[in-house]
Formats: C-alpha cells, structure tokens, sequence
C-alpha cells in the first residue's frame, strides 16, 4: 500500500475524540474538496507492506487505530489491513468520504465506519453513494462538513431521508467556528452531535495528522 504517515496522535474527531490512537494516513484521494485539510496526502508517500504496516502499529502501542486517508478504500489492500487490524484486537475507526463503496466491509464490534457526507461546499456532493447510509450500523458515525447554510439544509435533509442507524456528527469546516453552528442545532431541536475538531484547537494546521 501506499502510505503517507503512521503516528500517534489523539483522536481529533468523532465519538472517540480524544483517545491515544495510532493513526495510518493512506495515500490518494478521488475526490479534491474546496476545504481538505489534508491536500498532502493526495500523491505523497511510500510503498509499504501490511506487515511492515502491522508492526509499526504495534510498536505504537495505542488500543484504538484509525484508518484515514487521503482515502483508504481507494487502495484494495485497505480491505485486508482492515481485517489485519481487527484480528490483532485493535478498536478500529475507519474514515471514508462517502464516495466509496462499503459493501466488503465486516459487521464486528470493534470496526466503526466514520463515513462522510460531502455537503455542496465542497463540491463533491454529486459523487456520494448514498446507498452506504443503509449499511451504517449503531457503532458507526455520519459526518457531515458544514460550511454555510446551503451545507446546513443539504444535511438536514439527508438525515431526514436516509433516517440513519448511527450517530450524526455536525462539524464546522475549520472545525474551530462552533457557535453559530451548534445554535442552528438547538434551535431546530435536531438530533445530531456537534463536534470539534480537537486537532485543531491543540495544534492548529500543523502537519500532526
């Protein structure tokens, strides 16, 4: 596979912010959202075994794992790093952009699927595969990227269509700017977490990820 860093961070995003994680950024993305954070990860890296990629996770000695990108369901190995990882016992959070099929994933307790929804800012939403909502279970999370109140409606609107299983996840772009966003989702009484992106409040746009 080609893999752009493997490090220890804390988990900056989702329902296990905060927790020591081993992150493994992939290489190559389809997609070029307005607002990616990590346009780096597009082409850069170097080719790595899984085992090689096993025993650096290893030697990081975190009990929760994140497999991130760049996108990882870009590269067919990402599907037997998966297992790779689940077999070893590891919490694995796996994020995806929406635009990638979910098909050939396991069902299993210690995998959760943080899939994206690419909102209109981004300009990316007409590539989404809407059909992944119905394979989100309750362990999994839906994310969305909200930039201005176009993004904000789009979003309403797909979590009052698709009614997913999991959590929903509002985030601001930047990840820094919650205010104006959480106070939306007060108002409106809607059932979704408004999250941060811890990352950025630590470290700001450091290359940390």
């Amino acid at each position: 596979m080609k893999i752009y860093s493997i490090f220890r961070s804390l988990q900056g995003e989702g329902l296990t912010i905060g927790a020591p994680t081993t992150f493994i950024r992939t290489s190559g993305c389809p997609l070029r959202c307005t607002y990616c954070d990590t346009p780096q990860a597009f082409d850069k890296g170097e080719q790595m075994t899984l085992d090689a990629v096993m025993k650096k996770v290893k030697q990081l000695k975190t009990r929760h794992v994140c497999l991130t990108g760049g996108e990882p369901l870009a590269q067919k190995d990402s599907f037997k790093l998966v297992q790779m990882i689940l077999d070893e016992g590891y919490h694995l959070v796996l994020e995806t952009n929406g635009a990638m099929s979910l098909d050939e994933l396991p069902c299993v307790e210690n995998l959760t699927i943080s899939m994206d929804i690419k909102c209109p800012s981004s300009g990316e939403s007409e590539k989404m595969l809407y059909e992944n909502i119905e394979i989100l279970g309750p362990t999994d999370q839906l994310k969305f990227i909200i930039q201005d109140d176009g993004d904000y409606d789009f979003a309403k609107e797909v979590v009052k269509k698709y009614s997913p299983k999991c959590e929903v996840i509002f985030t601001p772009v930047g990840g820094k700017d919650l205010k104006e966003l959480a106070e939306k989702v007060l108002k409106e009484g809607l059932d979704v977490r408004v999250l941060p992106q811890l990352h950025k409040f630590i470290w700001g746009d450091e290359d940390n990820r």
